[in-house]
């Protein structure tokens, strides 16, 4: 395994691809403080490729909007192989993104414990999903 580090491959940052992510179809779920939206991608250039948003209307100052994002990309450069582990031996490939839903600065150690359990969450529904399209 390679280092843990988030190369620009790694985001989520043209606008075909994040208009696909919100259109619709795409699964999600909530695990207090962040918002998982998750769609399997075929043009990504990496495995998996992330977004990650804080609300401007829970944050005024950028100083904190991009303290939390920070905290977030951290969270998942640490823990990514969670998820990389389980969808690298299929074909298909996952857009991400993490939406911030406090109005509070969290602390580094809740954030990486929830991304732990998103990730593996992600994991799992999208393994199940693969499953049931594989018996179809």
């Amino acid at each position: 395994m390679s280092a843990p580090t988030l190369n620009k491959s790694e985001r989520l940052h043209r606008k075909k691809q994040i208009e696909k992510v919100f259109a619709g179809g795409a699964r999600s779920f909530s695990l207090f403080p962040l918002r998982v939206v998750y769609l399997p991608l075929d043009d990504l250039d990496a495995d998996a490729a992330i977004l990650i948003s804080v609300s401007k209307r829970h944050f005024k100052r950028a100083v904190k909007r991009n303290r939390v994002k920070r905290q977030i990309r951290e969270a998942y450069r640490k823990n990514k192989h969670l998820l990389l582990n389980t969808i690298s031996g299929e074909k298909c490939k996952l857009a991400l993104a993490f939406i911030y839903l406090s109005n509070e600065l969290p602390e580094t150690d809740v954030i990486n414990n929830k991304m732990k359990i998103a990730l593996q969450r992600v994991a799992e529904q999208f393994l199940s999903k693969e499953e049931k399209q594989a018996n179809n």
